[in-house]
């Protein structure tokens, strides 16, 4: 838990100062182009506010990339925490891939079931509310057997490389 934290402490100002920096540079994109829209920039005949545009959507997409970049770790440390609330063991196998999957299709079925009810009740924003929830609950859980996908075929894909590796070793040896 002590790595989670540390990760969370590391990349979480980072994440606030890219936000910043893209906030800052749509001020300039929305700013500073029409103050400057009839002005031409001699030898490349650019419009030099259609300049400004352009290098600055480029460096607030530098700035968006990398804080997401960030967000996908903190996310992962996110889903990690909000699974292991929810009571599903830590292991990453097909077993729990398959957990994660009756799970969504528990909660489709709950949903669907406590629907009709709110709406006879008249409760619409408790409906719309029920209905996020399990969305984000939805999202969650297929993000989690996406990533437990992904570490069993690295996995495969690592083995397969290291007996590849074995082979070409031996034929060379055998040369």
């Amino acid at each position: 838990m002590k790595a989670k934290s540390e990760e969370i402490r590391r990349r979480f100002p980072r994440i606030t100062m890219n936000l910043v920096m893209v906030f800052i540079f749509w001020i300039i994109s929305v700013v500073v182009p029409p103050t400057v829209g009839s002005i031409t920039v001699p030898g490349i005949n650019v419009n030099l506010g259609f300049l400004v545009l352009i290098v600055t959507v480029i460096i607030m997409a530098i700035f968006l990339i990398r804080a997401l970049s960030d967000a996908l770790v903190l996310g992962d440390i996110l889903v990690d925490i909000v699974v292991r609330r929810l009571g599903i063991k830590e292991e990453r196998s097909p077993k729990r891939a398959a957990r994660d999957f009756v799970y969504i299709i528990s909660i489709i079925l709950v949903v669907t079931a406590v629907s009709p009810m709110l709406a006879i009740v008249n409760a619409d924003l408790l409906n719309v509310a029920v209905t996020y929830v399990a969305l984000g609950l939805i999202i969650l859980l297929i993000y989690d057997i996406g990533r437990i996908l992904y570490k069993i075929i690295e996995q495969k894909a690592e083995l397969l490389a290291d007996r590849l590796a074995q082979m070409g070793e031996k034929t060379e040896s055998s040369e």
